[in-house]
């Protein structure tokens, strides 16, 4: 299997939309444009139009991961197959979700950027996920390898093929190695530092999940208003 980018987004937004707003699920075009096209919860952030959607839709289509809602609405609505492809758990689906839309993430990024899906416990309960995930056959997520300077390997998606390795779109190389430098320095020689660091990134994902929260509520209410 070897999705396309867009295809890509458009599966992780149907995926996404199914969990956390069912009320408004299946999608209609216009619908799952504007879903791929969020600029919250989304990595890199994308403006496509109906084209490509449509185009990525007839992709997944091919792929059995996608289709048309048959019935008698005179719009035109689209849903996902996932589950009748892999038979994934809501933690499988969860993680894979947030693979597709946000690129590679930590277990920790993956357990505070799940929430709205489905709660994990522990970090050891999204561990045996991606390890299950990985265990697949064939595997659906692999590990990459460990950045200099951090403390947390990354997991990415193969529904796109193999992954050799990621680097933000924000951010650049030559700074990223200067501050991982600075940053594993610092770790080694002050303990305490490293818990406030672990500390403050675990607030950093509760508040942009609440903050996700919150726009969604706010995008409810205008569909409401309309």
């Amino acid at each position: 299997m070897q999705l396309t980018s867009v295809e890509t987004r458009v599966l992780g937004a149907l995926i996404e939309k199914e969990i956390t707003t069912p009320e408004y699920y299946p999608l209609s075009l216009n619908a799952l444009v504007n879903a791929c096209n969020q600029k919250n919860n989304r990595e890199p952030v994308m403006a496509l139009d109906e084209v490509e959607v449509r185009q990525a839709l007839h992709g997944l289509e091919d792929e059995h991961l996608a289709a048309p809602v048959r019935g008698d609405g005179r719009v035109a609505k689209f849903e996902h197959h996932c589950q009748e492809v892999f038979n994934f758990t809501r933690g499988e689906i969860a993680i894979l979700c947030v693979l597709l839309l946000r690129g590679p993430q930590t277990p920790g990024e993956l357990r505070g950027r799940t929430e709205r899906m489905y709660r994990f416990d522990e970090l050891g309960d999204v561990q045996s996920v991606l390890q299950r995930l990985m265990t697949r056959d064939p595997a659906l997520v692999k590990v990459l390898p460990r950045q200099p300077g951090t403390k947390e390997a990354r997991y990415a998606h193969l529904l796109s093929g193999d992954v050799q390795g990621f680097e933000s779109a924000s951010a650049s190389a030559s700074s990223s190695s200067a501050n991982s430098s600075t940053y594993a320095s610092s770790q080694a020689t002050d303990p305490e530092l490293s818990e406030r660091v672990a500390q403050l990134e675990s607030e950093v994902a509760d508040l942009t999940r609440e903050l996700g929260e919150l726009r969604e509520q706010v995008e409810r209410i205008s569909r409401l208003l309309e």
